[in-house]
């Protein structure tokens, strides 16, 4: 045998990976290292005209299920039985999802869910008029998950579909059927944003249970309504605003190429992309590990998404988005500061209260009302002032109209508004 009678075929496979195939008889012999050297130097030349998107794709290694499957340890005949069971069609996107799954899922989800879970996604994708213009990467990333974040798993997706999907049956875009869902759900079903919920991370269902909800737990709701009608949606939050002012969470939803935010249960009429807090999302740090703006994705990337209430969880996998936010900032004339307001009554509960601000020396006023305790805790009345004034403000509260004098010392200051202080008359002797 000589070298001629050797012949080496290099074959680009869809799904990314490689076949090498030596075509004849191969002698071991001095001849193997130059073919090997061949091999390399033809590999590195067609990686170099792969598609960028193609390198870049959320790709995990062949034995990827396998190591899902060890991991699951007791549960390992459930997850088989998954596979084996759900329709041959949707047998890529369950693979998909169980090679994203967290292991406190892969140790403990049923056949029955998961196979329910992505059959249910894919009937609300392919029913949907937008169905065919979702990439398939955004599809098993924003509608095909069962969960947003650490929240219990519940099985919501067959009874939303039911219930929501008529609200949306007239839209023709995902941006559309999210405001009329954002408009409609919370009041159809009783929830409200309220400090007292039961806790943080509630899933749906403990919502609606509840009545009320957290930032978070409105988010995850809104997410889980959009993605039962097939509308990609994500989870989006700050670990702690750049302030130390606290967290917060909301939602965005994908249409025609673009993601675009808007506030759970926030809704401000058909539009997306304005909050109460675009302004302040706008002075997030991009990198930073508490004060960057991140979106959940299940796709397998470095980054995580810190769970305050949870603080050792690092399961959930997240992207930085805070580029995007950096340019939705309401625009400060020079000169003019943002000033933000609060009512805070004896008991320490936020108070709805109708306020006017003079400045010095004018008989202008600029007048609104405090948010109470129906609004997350960081949606403040924000006002446009003076940088270089002191402010008076009179504030009508239940128990008599208050004038008090403020300087605006900082960045984007907080002014605190109290009632008078209750009068304790002595008891009468005896």
């Amino acid at each position: 045998m000589n070298r001629e009678d050797q012949g080496i075929s290099i074959v680009f496979l869809h799904s990314c990976r490689i076949e090498i195939v030596l075509c004849g008889p191969v002698r071991i012999g001095p001849v193997v290292p130059i073919d090997m050297m061949i091999v390399m130097f033809t590999l590195i030349m067609m990686l170099c005209f792969l598609q960028p998107d193609v390198l870049a794709a959320d790709s995990r290694s062949p034995d990827a299920l396998a190591t899902s499957l060890a991991r699951s340890e007791d549960n390992r005949d459930e997850l088989e039985l998954a596979i084996e069971g759900v329709p041959e069609d949707h047998r890529p996107d369950l693979i998909w999802m169980i090679e994203r799954m967290p292991l406190s899922d892969l140790q403990s989800m049923t056949s029955n869910q998961l196979i329910r879970n992505v059959s249910l996604a894919r009937e609300a994708h392919d029913a949907s008029p937008w169905g065919k213009r979702i990439p398939l990467d955004i599809y098993r990333d924003a509608i095909l998950p069962y969960a947003c974040i650490n929240e219990k798993r519940d099985d919501w997706r067959a009874g939303f579909l039911k219930r929501f999907s008529p609200m949306v049956s007239e839209a023709r875009t995902t941006s559309e059927a999210a405001a009329i869902l954002n408009n409609t759900i919370f009041k159809t079903l009783g929830v409200v944003y309220s400090t007292q919920r039961p806790r943080a991370d509630q899933s749906p269902l403990e919502s609606i249970d509840a009545g009320m909800a957290s930032c978070t737990g409105l988010s995850i709701l809104l997410v889980d309504a959009c993605r039962s009608v097939g509308i990609p949606a994500r989870f989006v939050g700050t670990p702690l605003w750049s302030d130390g002012s606290g967290n917060h969470s909301w939602v965005e939803i994908y249409d025609s190429g673009q993601w675009h935010f808007t506030g759970a249960a926030e809704p401000v009429g058909e539009d997306l992309d304005k909050a109460w807090f675009a302004a302040r999302a706008s002075t997030a740090i991009e990198g930073h590990p508490q004060h960057a703006i991140l979106a959940v994705t299940w796709r397998q990337v470095p980054l995580h998404f810190p769970l305050p209430w949870s603080s050792e969880d690092r399961s959930i996998r997240a992207v930085d988005v805070t580029s995007r936010y950096s340019s939705v900032a309401q625009e400060v004339p020079e000169g003019m500061k943002q000033v933000r307001f609060v009512a805070i009554d004896h008991d320490g509960t936020r108070r709805s209260v109708a306020i006017r601000v003079t400045m010095p020396g004018s008989e202008k006023f600029l007048a609104g009302t405090t948010r109470d305790e129906r609004f997350d805790t960081n949606d403040h009345l924000e006002m446009i002032l003076p940088a270089e004034s002191s402010i008076q403000v009179t504030a009508m509260w239940p128990s008599g109209q208050l004038v008090e004098t403020h300087g605006l010392e900082g960045d984007q200051p907080l002014i605190t508004l109290h009632p008078a202080p209750v009068e304790i008359r002595p008891s009468d002797p005896e």
